[in-house]
This record gives C-alpha cells, sequence and structure tokens, in this order.
C-alpha cells in the first residue's frame, strides 16, 4: 500500500482524467474522483464504467461545483470522507483536479510523503498576509454573506456586498477562529484531515463557510491550524496565477519549463497538451528529480510574462492598455528629435541634418496636406502612408507607429503652428522626444509671401496663438522631454552654438565640430514686416526683440542662453 491516496476533482477533459488516474493507480495509489454535477449523467457513466476495472478508483457523490462557492468544499469533503473510510493505509490525502499533471515519478512522491508522516502541505496564511488577493475583499468575504455566484449574478452579488456594508451587517468567526487562506491544492495527513471531518462543531463551521466567499480557499486551511501539529504552509502542486487571479495555463512548450520546477504535480494542463502527458505520464526516467520541490526557480520567468502582459515592450501600444491614458510602458520605443522653426530659417536644413547626422530627416510630417516623409517617399516602414486623412485619423498613434517601426535608426522631423497638433501632450511627456524650437519662425514665410497683407496678419495672429499655447506645453511641469526654446532674435545672434549642441545632443554627428553650417535664409527687410504687423494692430511677441533696420547682416553678438528644460 502506497499511503498517499489521491482525491480527484473533475468537471472537464473526462479522457485525460482517466489517464491521469491510472497514472496514480499504476503507482499503487488510491484514487477517490469527484464529478461535477453539471456533467451529463450519460458522459458520467461513461467515464465510471472506463475506469471500472481498476478496483482503487472510487467515485463519491456528486456537487455541483460552481467558482467561489460551497460547492467545491462540499466536493472535497465527500471524496476525502470516501477516501479515509475506503482505505486505512492511507497517511496523506493529496487533493488534485482533473487538469492535475504528475511532473515527477509518483514513487518519488510517496517516499518524500513518508519521510514526513505528521506534516501537513498546505498553504495557510491570515489575510493581512495575503498578498493575491484580487476583486477587493479580504477580510469582508468572512464576515459578510454571500448567497449568490459571482460569476453567475455578478449583478446580485454586488448589491448584497453594498447593502451588507451600508447597514453594518457583519458576521463572527464561530468559536474565536482565526481565518486562514492559501491555495485551494493541499496534502493532508489522515490525522488533520480526520480531524477536521470528525470534528464535533464542523455543521457550525460548514454552516458559516458555507456564505463565504471562495471557501475553498479558506475551510480547509482554517481548521487545519486547529488540529495540525506541523504545518508546511506551502503547496506540493505547481499552481501559478496571472495579475487578474486567472490561472496560467501550461502548453507543450512549457515543458522544459516545468521539468525546471522541480515540484510533483503541476496544474493546469490544457488537456491537448499531448508532449506533456506523454512527457511525465510515460517517460519516468526523463521526469526523475530526486530534489526537493522548488516553483520559485521559475517565478522570474513567470514575473517576466506577467510584466510583458501588463506592461507591454516600451513603446509598443497593445490592447489591454490601448488607449487608456499614461498606461503606455514607454511612450515611443527609440529617442527622435523634433525641430521648430528650423526649415523656415535656413534654406537646406533637412539635407544639412542628414548629412551631418546620418538620422532620418523628414519634412513636416503632420503639415495640412500629407506627412511629408524624407526624400519624398510615399510610404514609410510598416506600410504608413504619407495620407493626411490617415494620419489624423489617430496622429499619435501615427507618431508611436513610425518610432517603432523605424527604432534602430533616428527619426528626425520638422514641426510648426500650421501642422496638427494632437501631438503636442505626447511628445511634451515623452522622455525619448528632443524638442528645439525657434519662436517666431512661422513668420518668414509669410514675410517672403506675395499673399496680401490682410490676410497676412490674420494667419500670423493665428499661427501666434497656436503656438504660444504649444509653449504652454513645452514648458509644463508635466513634461519629461528634453527642450530647447529660443527666440527667434536670440537663435540668428549666434547659431553655431545652438546648432552645435543639438547635434551634440543627437549623438551621431560625423564631425566632431561644424565644419559647415546650414544657408539661412535672406532676412533684410524682416524687421520692417514685423513691424508693418504691429501698425495693424497685431503683436509678434514671439519672434524676440527685431529693430526695424535689422537685417541678416546685424553685427554678431554673444548668444544669449536659451530656454532649457531638463
Amino acid at each position: 500500500m502506497s499511503g498517499v491516496g489521491i482525491v480527484m476533482l473533475v468537471h472537464t477533459a473526462l479522457a485525460r482524467a482517466e489517464q491521469v488516474a491510472r497514472h496514480w493507480s499504476a503507482a499503487g495509489c488510491p484514487v477517490v474522483i469527484h464529478v461535477d454535477k453539471g456533467v451529463p449523467r450519460r458522459t458520467y457513466d461513461t467515464f465510471v464504467t472506463s475506469l471500472g476495472d481498476l478496483p482503487k478508483v472510487k467515485f463519491s457523490n456528486r456537487y455541483r461545483c460552481e467558482w467561489g462557492t460551497w460547492g467545491i468544499v462540499a466536493a472535497s469533503q465527500s471524496a476525502s470522507e470516501l477516501m479515509l473510510a475506503s482505505f486505512p493505509d492511507v497517511r496523506h490525502v493529496y487533493l488534485a483536479s482533473g487538469s492535475c499533471l504528475p511532473l515527477r515519478p509518483v514513487e518519488e512522491l510517496i517516499a518524500y510523503l513518508a519521510a514526513r508522516p505528521q506534516t501537513d502541505f498546505i498553504e495557510s496564511a491570515t489575510t493581512s498576509d495575503v498578498p493575491w488577493t484580487v476583486g477587493g475583499l479580504d477580510e469582508e468575504r468572512f464576515t459578510l454573506r454571500f448567497p449568490v455566484s459571482w460569476k453567475k449574478n455578478r449583478y446580485l452579488f454586488d448589491r448584497f456586498v453594498e447593502v451588507q456594508r451600508r447597514f453594518g451587517l457583519q458576521r463572527k468567526m464561530p468559536n474565536g477562529v482565526i481565518p486562514h487562506m492559501g491555495s485551494q491544492w493541499w496534502c493532508l495527513s489522515r490525522r488533520t484531515l480526520s480531524a477536521i471531518l470528525q470534528d464535533p462543531e464542523r455543521r457550525k463551521y460548514d454552516r458559516f463557510f458555507r456564505h463565504v466567499w471562495i471557501p475553498d480557499e479558506s475551510y480547509f486551511q482554517t481548521l487545519a491550524r486547529l488540529y495540525s501539529s506541523k504545518i508546511e504552509s506551502r503547496s506540493l502542486t505547481l499552481s501559478k496565477f496571472d495579475f487578474q487571479g486567472k490561472p496560467h495555463i501550461f502548453y507543450d512548450d512549457h515543458l522544459q519549463l516545468l521539468r525546471r520546477s522541480d515540484c510533483f504535480v503541476a496544474r493546469k494542463i490544457w488537456p491537448y497538451a499531448d508532449r506533456l502527458y506523454e512527457a511525465f505520464l510515460t517517460d519516468p526516467s526523463g521526469a526523475m528529480k530526486r530534489t526537493e520541490p522548488n516553483p520559485g526557480k521559475i517565478d522570474r520567468i513567470f514575473a517576466k510574462a506577467v510584466e510583458r502582459r501588463t506592461r507591454g515592450r516600451s513603446g509598443l501600444y497593445m490592447q489591454s492598455r490601448f488607449p487608456n491614458e499614461d498606461w503606455e510602458n514607454g511612450v515611443t520605443a527609440a529617442p527622435y528629435s523634433m525641430f521648430q522653426g528650423f526649415s523656415e530659417l535656413f534654406e537646406n536644413f533637412e539635407p544639412w541634418l542628414a548629412k551631418a547626422t546620418e538620422a532620418r530627416v523628414h519634412g513636416h510630417l503632420f503639415a495640412p496636406d500629407r506627412a511629408h516623409y524624407a526624400e519624398g517617399q510615399k510610404t514609410l516602414n510598416g506600410a504608413q502612408s504619407d495620407s493626411a486623412i490617415l494620419r489624423d485619423y489617430s496622429a499619435k498613434a501615427f507618431l508611436t507607429n513610425l518610432i517603432w517601426n523605424t527604432r534602430g535608426e533616428r527619426q528626425c522631423f520638422q514641426f510648426g503652428p500650421a501642422d496638427n497638433q494632437d501631438i503636442n501632450w505626447l511628445v511634451a511627456k515623452d522622455p525619448n522626444a528632443q524638442v528645439s524650437v525657434i519662436t517666431g519662425a512661422w513668420a518668414v514665410p509669410l514675410f517672403r509671401s506675395n499673399l496680401d497683407f490682410v490676410e497676412i496678419r490674420r494667419l500670423a495672429a493665428r499661427l501666434q496663438q497656436i503656438e504660444s499655447k504649444h509653449m504652454d506645453v513645452l514648458r509644463s511641469p508635466y513634461r519629461k522631454a528634453r527642450v530647447r526654446i529660443w527666440s527667434m532674435a536670440e537663435f540668428i545672434e549666434a547659431p553655431m552654438e545652438p546648432l552645435q549642441g543639438i547635434l551634440d545632443e543627437i549623438g551621431r554627428t560625423k564631425l566632431r565640430r561644424l565644419a559647415e553650417v546650414p544657408q539661412m535664409v535672406d532676412l533684410n527687410g524682416f524687421g520692417q514686416f514685423l513691424q508693418n504687423l504691429k501698425n495693424q494692430g497685431m503683436h509678434p511677441y514671439l519672434m524676440g526683440d527685431f529693430p526695424a533696420e535689422r537685417g541678416i547682416a546685424a553685427t554678431a553678438k554673444p548668444a544669449r542662453k536659451p530656454y532649457l528644460v531638463r
């Protein structure tokens, strides 16, 4: 006689449950199976008949087992009572499910428990010490009543909780017992399990726990503390849960991971994971690991998986976080640069910057007509079209996709107050963004245009208002981008220093110091142009101090420090 009895709770994948039951029985372990009452009678009868050739396999009374309700505890009690009554030589009862899979030879488990005859392996911790509860109910799962199923009738469940909270309706634990919680999957000694099932106060405990939320995680975990002489507060079953409290399912590609755990049993196994069932049920030599179970060895891998699922990769948006504000793990995937006012002030800024940095330098990506990609391209990596309609459907997604699809290559683009402004806050809060702005430079194209002056004044007023709001965003205490802002008057005093600083910050300059600079546009008469705007009642203040007679040939002065946001 093996000394270890297996209680299996089965509700689906009965063919796999039969396979595992035969594996336990072949090693000499008696097996008691509880089949959910929700399984059709004909299917149940067929399952019972299929195991009829095994004398050590018995079936207990059936209960309907719904998640979070008393039925699971009642099923465990019934099957355990049958186990203890039918097999007097059983020293430990191991609770498992139909989706559990032995990872090591059963003989190892038998020997392990034989060496620890009085030890109970059950995760049991007080509610204040349990970090894994999900759903907002810790102590309240014991002090309130839960007469309806959370899964089947969430509305009534929430209303019952709300009413009890409002009127202060609370229960007390019977006999002052301290509630404990832990994994449903335990392995108890005959002595402890018998004491729980034969307790004179059992009816009182059962009546109380019948209305506890998820009692299968607290009934045995609490009562074992009353009778056990030695508790190992851990489960011998490997069972991992995600951030929502749902169990991880193991598939064929988890084979090596499960081997590394050194655990005796794992759940929840996908019923179609043929490779896992073949490896662990028919290859004892490959599964042999005579060592202490250590699920912590693979915790790091699961922690990474949870982080990848909940946070994702930096700059990659996914369904679980999009479009919730600030849920992203990094706004964008790589550093990039946004330039405002430079292509207006310099004749050949884009080709010069591309040559000096070997970055991909685009024009105005958010221009009203289309996205002006580098070298006149119509589409970019990831099949991103230059269509303004597609881009403006979600300008933020357009930019984050562009940076993701071109990571590994520095992206630079031009921006201005005439462009789509939907990306302003996204860029400002992005640590990957390097923003360089020459305020008021938008006036240069107006100065060089042949538009009617009334139209120029109207456009100038609108563009200045838009840029002023953008500067408020870039100066916000919430911004995380690296921002440099110069007024146009400041910049042209001595443009070499800021241009060199921009190249140094990009970090891919081909030359240590600038050997050539971009050609600045002819600004003769620009000061008078600004004065004319003033005379028409429009105050162009973003450009800085431009005397009416000033032109490009003005005497160079030491450059004033730009507004630098770190």
